[in-house]
């Protein structure tokens, strides 16, 4: 999956684990940027008496670097704060949702969103925003899109906040990618591997049906530009932006071993970060990851040798046995992968894509780099810069991007003659994917902010039901 339970220790932190990160420029207001930062993962929406939120003890960060130093000028933080309004009784709503203020919704959740530019300095924008309720069911919250747009807020400053439920959109076929690198409509086209694969066919989208909670920001392209500039068209090269969120917790210290002693807090501390889809899920190796999510981008050298020769690169030809000869000899080279070095730590330079770049200098970080003066697409390729797609991954990322297959193919080579001209990638390389789209996304998706789609409800979606004994057999 894109990042959800990446690392050991953040996978029993949920309320902290950030899922995945999106930046594009705004389809329907193309002179803003957008960015959705999911967190609380793999949410099955049956999940009541006690449904999901966000952390009250968490702050959650969308940071914005735009002089390519990997070190934020522009972070909005969000800060949250949980109200019962009823301690006489079990249930979340005791009566139908009708609106933000129900006196039927017994637990609510509000926010607040502070900016804190390149210097340090904090200014809070708003208080006390109210979150949407959990999607329950349609006898408790009989119209819940008007409850999720009434909770979009315009703040005086130009942007648009939203937090609260939503659909997951990410679409991956998580059981047979990660046992053993299956791609199930893949090896069934070249029938590989007949002996060790014996399953192929369609694809299933495993995060499908499933709910996230989502922080979205719709962010005027003044804000996220030092220069100020409010329309940025064509090859701008101060038109780059980093972008990358986290998630942190107070450092708690008890000072003695009996129950009354001292119990210190401290400082903030960082464990959840995410910037590339995929980059501490496949590219870091188990032992390192939990450092990795309490690093700042900035520290990012320290796993460049893992972008240079990832490990996926080598597991391949050996999964897909006579797919990948020339990838395989490649790589018993040892020579540094210059193509993923730039896709995932420093941007792509001009001249290796025509008219395109998003680089944001020798600074090596994980952030998702956008270049904020590539316009919509209007007829958007789920490949992104590979499908000749300018506006997607890794320009960016787009909700309907499939950054699984685009990763996978730029790891089999496919991006490799970008920076090896007489590199001659193999034919497999181009045709690599995990057969799913954003269609295999049961909720669909927005026209507007916030774009992901209303999130599912316990009622209509209930948990699987208990399977039954297997008949006794002679």
């Amino acid at each position: 999956m894109s990042s959800h339970r990446e690392a050991p220790e953040i996978s029993k932190d949920p309320v902290a684990d950030s899922s995945d990160l999106y930046a594009f420029v705004s389809p329907d207001d193309p002179d803003t940027v957008t960015i959705i930062a999911n967190y609380v993962p793999l949410q099955l929406p049956a999940s009541g008496p006690n449904f999901f939120e966000f952390g009250d003890d968490v702050l959650y960060e969308i940071h914005i670097d735009s002089n390519g130093d990997a070190r934020p000028d522009l972070t909005y933080q969000f800060r949250f704060r949980t109200e019962l309004r009823n301690d006489k009784t079990f249930l979340y709503n005791t009566g139908p949702i009708d609106s933000l203020d129900s006196e039927n919704w017994n637990r609510r959740q509000f926010f607040s969103v502070t900016k804190v530019d390149a210097y340090g300095k904090s200014t809070v924008l708003a208080k006390r925003l109210p979150c949407p309720p959990c999607n329950v069911g349609k006898l408790s919250i009989p119209d819940y899109d008007k409850l999720a747009k009434d909770a979009v807020a315009k703040l005086k400053t130009g942007e648009k906040v939203f937090a609260g439920q939503r659909a997951d959109a990410f679409f991956v076929d998580l059981g047979a990618i990660f046992d053993l690198g299956t791609l199930r409509p893949f090896q069934d086209k070249h029938l590989v591997g007949q002996t060790l694969f014996n399953y192929a066919g369609k694809a299933v989208n495993a995060t499908d049906k499933l709910n996230v909670h989502s922080i979205a920001i719709q962010v005027p392209l003044a804000a996220v530009r030092r220069d100020g500039k409010k329309k940025v068209r064509g090859r701008d090269p101060g038109a780059v932006i980093g972008v990358w969120t986290s998630a942190s917790r107070r450092q708690v210290q008890v000072r003695g071993d009996r129950a009354d002693d001292d119990v210190v807090v401290g400082p903030q501390v960082q464990v959840s970060r995410l910037g590339n889809p995929l980059f501490n899920e496949v590219i870091v190796p188990m032992a390192q990851k939990d450092t990795w999510n309490s690093l700042p981008p900035a520290e990012d050298k320290r796993f460049a040798q893992f972008v240079e020769k990832p490990e996926l690169q080598t597991l391949l030809p050996v999964l897909y046995p006579g797919l990948f000869d020339k990838l395989a000899a490649r790589d018993k080279t040892g020579k540094p992968r210059a193509d993923l070095v730039a896709i995932l730590l420093t941007g792509i330079p001009d001249g290796v894509v025509e008219n395109f770049q998003n680089t944001t200098g020798e600074v090596q970080a994980d952030m998702l780099r956008l270049n904020t003066a590539v316009p919509p697409a209007k007829e958007p390729s789920k490949f992104g810069v590979l499908g000749g797609d300018l506006a997607g991954f890794p320009n960016g990322r787009r909700i309907a991007d499939d950054v699984v297959s685009i990763s996978l193919r730029a790891i089999a080579g496919a991006t490799l003659p970008l920076v090896e001209k007489d590199f001659e990638p193999d034919a497999a390389a181009a045709l690599v994917e995990q057969g799913l789209s954003i269609k295999d996304a049961s909720a669909g998706l927005l026209k507007h902010f916030p774009y992901l789609g209303t999130p599912f409800d316990g009622f209509g979606n209930p948990l699987p039901a208990t399977p039954t004994a297997a008949p006794e057999t002679d």
